[in-house]
């Protein structure tokens, strides 16, 4: 049986989408779905329980420690770890469960990015940043990543660190996962340039923190490095008609740099401007 884990904190305006799509055509008992409640402080688990899904309140807002107690009653795999502003079709969900098994030890979806209604230097930013190698190999920012038994076996617990994905990822050589290219994950980018510059902000700073800790022998993960060159060297140099957006993409993320080596990582490390209610079932209860 394929278990699915939601680490979820304060996500009752998009849940209830989350599960309604993950679940419109699962037959009964074909999947074990767990949402992790932690430090939410509106009706999440409410929203969860009233789907029939097992639900874990924790009193602490923390992805990794959600992430662990979800896991701790999950009774199946493949195992997925499912963000719950996603939207995953149930045959998405069966589609990415196939995809383990033998060698493949980890799959993600292709990262479908919502551009609708965004200003230009987010447009700007990402019209570059989709285009990074490491979004095509890496197992990082579809939120969804499924592992099949003996890929969850490579850790023990989530480490309390921000970059979860990041330290999945990891974890497995090139060969070991696979992005299953007909499965969507649609991910929904910052709505204001603010939004996004605070977004990059908490990314680099996780992400740095996760490789300090590899450096430091606390995490037994052999991480990715930064690649801070590759927006340049593997994506504009290769599309020159990107040189324009490409002067946004630097300017942003040079200040996010910057901004993240003075200010520590903390909480959930994610766009709350993204969290709003959207389409179908997003914010009914």
């Amino acid at each position: 049986m394929t278990s699915v884990v939601i680490a979820a904190h304060n996500e009752a305006a998009v849940l209830g989408r989350c599960l309604d799509t993950l679940l419109a055509d699962a037959a009964p008992g074909e999947f074990d779905v767990t949402v992790a409640a932690n430090g939410c402080t509106d009706d999440t688990a409410r929203v969860a329980a009233r789907r029939g899904v097992r639900v874990i309140e924790l009193p602490a807002a923390g992805k990794a420690g959600a992430l662990n107690a979800g896991d701790a009653v999950a009774v199946g795999f493949p195992r997925v770890y499912l963000d719950a502003d996603i939207v995953l079709s149930t045959d998405g969900l069966r589609a990415l469960s196939a995809a383990v098994g033998g060698p493949v030890l980890a799959a993600t979806a292709r990262r479908e990015l919502d551009l609708s209604g965004r200003p230009l230097p987010v447009r700007a930013y990402f019209s570059v940043h989709r285009h990074l190698p490491a979004l095509r190999t890496g197992l990082f920012g579809r939120g969804v990543i499924v592992l099949s038994a003996a890929g969850r076996a490579r850790f023990e617990r989530f480490p309390d660190l921000v970059a979860d994905d990041l330290f999945v990822d990891s974890l497995f050589t090139a060969a070991e996962k696979r992005q299953v290219e007909r499965v969507p994950a649609r991910v929904a980018t910052p709505r204001r340039t603010s939004d996004l510059i605070r977004r990059l902000i908490r990314v680099r700073a996780g992400n740095a923190a996760m490789r300090a800790a590899a450096a430091r022998g606390e995490v037994t993960a052999d991480v990715r490095p930064a690649g801070r060159s590759s927006w340049l060297t593997d994506v504009v140099l290769r599309r020159p008609w990107l040189a324009p957006a490409a002067a946004c993409y630097a300017g942003i993320t040079v200040y996010a740099a910057v901004q993240a080596r003075r200010r520590p990582t903390a909480g959930w490390g994610r766009d709350d401007s993204t969290r709003t209610p959207s389409g179908p079932g997003a914010g009914r209860a």
